[in-house]
């Protein structure tokens, strides 16, 4: 699905602005932080940009990644999210050597329903060194 397509699928207004951020998330197979897609961008008014991150996440494009004492970085939703929720069922992997943070398939399935809990999502982080900084 390109940039038009999946803001118009997500019911967003579909500007310039919005699809230059989009691509960037399009074209990067990691998650990005606000910096990086502020040094891809160039000129452009930094609230609309926090504005358009903003409506992404509501709209269930992307989702957001905190790993402690480091940037909040973001990333590409599943087409199962929507602005009722995010549905994701993949771990966040930090390399601490080149501070990549990757998305990688979870290996158990995620818990729906924990005895006496209702669960709407599960987030699990690793930290370590990727195999592309171990070659």
């Amino acid at each position: 699905m390109n940039s038009k397509e999946l803001l118009s699928s997500k019911s967003l207004r579909i500007t310039d602005f919005r699809i230059s951020v989009l691509d960037i998330f399009l074209s990067n197979e990691n998650a990005v932080s606000a910096r990086q897609i502020e040094n891809t961008l160039g000129s452009f008014d930094r609230i609309t940009l926090y504005r358009t991150l903003k409506s992404f996440k509501e709209k269930g494009i992307i989702h957001e990644i905190h790993f402690s004492d480091l940037d909040k970085k973001f990333a590409l939703c599943e087409s199962s999210c929507s602005e009722d929720g995010h549905q994701h069922s993949h771990i966040h992997f930090h390399c601490s050597n080149c501070n990549e943070t990757f998305l990688l398939p979870a290996e158990t399935p995620v818990p729906k329903n924990l005895e006496g809990f209702q669960v709407s999502s599960v987030e699990v982080q690793a930290t370590g060194v990727c195999k592309n900084c171990q070659s």
